[in-house]
């Protein structure tokens, strides 16, 4: 048997935890194998959560840590509280090669600082991106940067495509990566000057990693015509809130009109199989698990809010890329 997949876990952080933590890494453990979890925090709170899961003795540690990152912390009180908490030590495995991945539903600012503090870029890439799973017609897009970087210049956005198409491609190998710039109209002149130099290169210089197909409108997203779209950090954020709150929005709506009469439970009742469906294509758990790319070894945030079947969707995540070889495949084809 090949050496197991390493997965660093930050146990402390968000909503519930370590309790949706260690019930989150039960529920992956039962789906996989030769996966190993190190798992960081407060030991007298995981082990008894632990002996009552049926994850296997075999697969996991626990490192106790004493103290924990808080929600409410400043990203620069987080580092300065840093060294003997459940998040700095969970990335400081990966910087000594003890891990192959770091999941973490802690606070977002600490885990980006933290984590620049400890890994290095890749070389030739500037700026980190965060980029997260997005459901469409087809099946599913990549999407970055959702945050990181309020500000790009062609070459971040151009690093960006790369980086997506990387994660797409070790995420679903057996799919073409076909990038797209998010812009207000599909014509090359439309667009601020960034975004229209960022055309001009991916359409002059080809990259074997993925097809450039030009801009996609925001109204387009979920076509799955594409399935790499790239922004600044900024529009990335205001697009993903907004889908967000849409996808609730339709959903809560639906619920409501379901509910109101008897027909409408009748009508539930008889279409409950396709129901289920359409819950399940917007439920955001299943897309659970944001990357942090253009680091020289994986982070993975996982939404503080989730539950256990969110935070298991993250810990899949993170096996995936780490058998698709995500960091090679950034450092193989970045310009």
């Amino acid at each position: 048997m090949s050496n197991p997949i390493i997965i660093a876990i930050d146990a402390m952080g968000g909503e519930n935890s370590p309790t949706k933590i260690i019930k989150g890494i039960e529920i992956h453990s039962l789906s996989t194998k030769n996966v190993f979890y190190n798992i960081f925090g407060d030991q007298k709170l995981i082990e008894p959560l632990i002996k009552k899961t049926k994850i296997s003795n075999n697969s996991y540690k626990i490192i106790h840590t004493k103290n924990i990152i808080e929600d409410s912390d400043s990203p620069l009180s987080a580092a300065k509280k840093g060294k003997d908490t459940s998040m700095w030590l969970s990335i400081e495995s990966l910087k000594k090669n003890e891990s192959d991945a770091i999941v973490s539903a802690g606070n977002t600012g600490a885990l980006f600082v933290i984590a620049k503090l400890n890994l290095k870029m890749i070389e030739k890439i500037d700026k980190p991106a965060l980029s997260a799973l997005w459901p469409n017609k087809n099946g599913m897009n990549i999407v970055l940067d959702l945050g990181a970087n309020i500000e790009c210049s062609e070459k971040n956005l151009v690093d960006f495509s790369l980086m997506g198409s990387a994660l797409h491609k070790s995420l679903f190998e057996n799919e073409e990566s076909k990038v797209a710039l998010l812009n207000i109209g599909s014509e090359e002149l439309k667009g601020n000057n960034v975004i229209k130099n960022t055309y001009q290169i991916l359409n002059d210089k080809k990259n074997p990693l993925f097809k450039f197909e030009g801009y996609i409108e925001g109204n387009h997203i979920m076509d799955g015509k594409v399935n790499v779209i790239v922004t600044d950090g900024f529009t990335g954020n205001v697009a993903l809130k907004t889908a967000e709150g849409t996808a609730n929005f339709i959903t809560s709506e639906l619920r409501k009109a379901l509910n109101s009469t008897i027909m409408g439970k009748i009508s539930a009742l008889l279409n409950i199989k396709n129901l289920k469906k359409f819950k399940n294509k917007l439920d955001p758990r299943l897309y659970n698990g944001a990357i942090l790319l253009g680091l020289d070894k994986p982070v993975i945030k996982s939404h503080g809010s989730t539950d256990e079947v969110g935070f298991a969707n993250s810990l899949k995540v993170s096996e995936k890329i780490i058998k698709g070889n995500l960091i090679d495949k950034i450092k193989k084809n970045i310009i």
